[in-house]
């Protein structure tokens, strides 16, 4: 990580929008435990979930704060754009609520893990902890999959929706990244690092490749079609 401004800013700003993050995660699994959730059982694993994304928010907060930055201040930059996809990603029934926890989630968590790559060792390291994602594969993996079976028409409309999550968060990606252009530094600086002038393009599409191969992962896991 580069000790300029610029490069703490990026890092501040990573932290910042994963800490927004996950306090918006922890909220939105919450309020789907309680109104989306079919049984008892699956309300509880979903608050389970929900709770370990505020133990996660919790960690980002301290280590904005040991580097000197108001949490709150640090968030603020990225509360519209993110408020305004869960907005227009509002699942409308429990599997909807599943798909959006795990490719949702999943897709904006591969744009930080990317962000990641450049920054301190510790960062890194902090980023990778909150951004795990064995425990909620596993529980959204079984109950789509199980869905499924019994219902294999479901499929369609879950990878339609699957793929309009998709494309709100590339949208937003953009938006925050015109708007902070330390973090989207943070996304390309392997590339800009070279001093190649296509060097930049060739680094943004090898970094939506691999976005596009996690995405194709998580949806093959759930028995759906990713689509163009």
């Amino acid at each position: 990580m580069s000790d300029s401004p610029a490069g703490v800013v990026g890092v501040i700003d990573l932290l910042g929008v994963l800490a927004y993050a996950e306090l918006t995660a922890f909220l939105r699994l919450a309020e789907d435990a309680a109104a989306l959730a079919p049984s008892l059982t699956d309300r509880a694993a979903l608050s389970g979930l929900a709770a370990v994304e505020y133990a996660h928010f919790s960690l980002l907060r301290d280590r904005l704060s040991s580097l000197g930055a108001d949490p709150e201040e640090a968030m603020a930059p990225f509360v519209e754009a993110l408020d305004d996809w869960h907005a227009q990603t509002r699942p409308g029934d429990w599997l909807e609520a599943l798909v959006k926890a795990y490719v949702g989630t999943g897709i904006a968590g591969d744009f930080y893990r990317e962000a990641a790559r450049h920054v301190d060792a510790d960062t890194r390291k902090l980023v990778d902890e909150v951004l795990a994602e064995e425990i909620r594969s596993e529980f959204v993996v079984d109950r789509v999959r199980t869905a499924l079976v019994g219902n294999p028409q479901a499929a369609g409309r879950l990878a339609l929706w699957a793929r309009r999550m998709v494309g709100e968060a590339l949208s937003q990606g953009n938006r925050l990244a015109l708007a902070r252009p330390e973090l989207a530094l943070l996304l390309v600086s392997e590339a800009a690092g070279t001093g190649q002038g296509d060097a930049g393009l060739i680094g943004i599409g090898r970094l939506f490749a691999r976005l596009t191969e996690e995405h194709g992962k998580r949806m093959a896991a759930l028995g759906l079609v990713p689509g163009p």
